[in-house]
This record gives structure tokens, sequence and C-alpha cells, in this order.
């Protein structure tokens, strides 16, 4: 049985940051979520935007995206077939690999990778607009300290 009790470095107080780390990424992912709807993009969901976050950084491999994602190449293939269809995703061939196909965002992948950053830009502000500038910094820096480092993917 875990003890509970209210002091900054006991289970009760690492309890409610987790909770509260917990409820700031699922009102990160809504926001942009809603954002990126608002801006005409209707056929993506959240999984496709840890995809993107991949893809974007520059061409890559179904296999490299199923590690990146944490799911299996099955899950993956049909992630990128529905990005490929609605043409978010183009394959091109691997020239180091002849067997390998590449994976590139298309101008409507872009389009939507940008959407989605201001989407983000907006909903973090909002952050900003109730913490005040001061507490914004020191969440930043909290966040910072605390390692917040690592793929952007959803978790397993």
């Amino acid at each position: 049985m875990v003890k509970r009790d209210d002091g900054v470095g006991g289970p009760a107080a690492a309890w409610e940051v987790a909770t509260g780390v917990l409820r700031m990424s699922a009102a990160l992912v809504d926001g942009v979520q809603t954002g990126v709807l608002r801006r005409g993009f209707d056929d993506v969901r959240p999984a496709h935007g840890f995809a993107f976050s991949l893809i974007s950084r520059g061409p890559t491999t179904a296999a490299r995206l199923a590690e990146h994602l944490g799911i299996t190449k099955q899950a993956t293939a049909e992630l990128v077939q529905h990005l490929v269809d609605r043409g978010y995703v183009e394959r091109r061939p691997d020239p180091d690999d002849g067997r390998s196909r590449l994976l590139v965002l298309t101008a409507r992948g872009v389009a939507c990778t940008r959407a989605a950053e201001e989407a983000a830009t907006e909903t973090v502000e909002g952050w900003r607009t109730r913490l005040g500038d001061e507490g914004f910094a020191a969440l930043r820096s909290a966040l910072s300290a605390a390692g917040t480092s690592g793929p952007l993917r959803p978790s397993w």
C-alpha cells in the first residue's frame, strides 16, 4: 500500500504532478486536433500527427516509423496507407536500398504539419495567458530540467 501524504516530496505530490502532466498532454493533443480540424484537415487523427513528427524531419522508412511509434509493422502499413490515400505522404524509391521505399510528406502533409504547429502554439499560448510570463517561464524551465526529451509518439 502506498502511503499518501501532502508533502512536497511525498507520493501524493508525485501523483498530483503525474496526473497534471498527463492532463496537459491530453489538452495539447486535443488542442492540436481541434486546430487541424478547424484548418480543414478533417481526415487525420493524433496518431497521424505522431507519424508526421518523424516524417517531417526527412524521408524515412516504414520500419523506422514503426519503431518510432512503437507499433507493429502491420499497423504502420495501415497508417501509412491512410496517409498516402489522402495525399499527405508519398512513397519514393530509396536510393540506398532498392527493396525499400521512403516516406516523404507531400505539400498537403507539410501544410497539415504547419497547421498542427500553429494549433499547438495557440494551445500553449493559452497556458501562458493563464500562468503569466513568470509562471510560463517556470513551467518551461521545469520541463527542461525534468529531461522531457525523446520521440514524440503515443504511449503504448
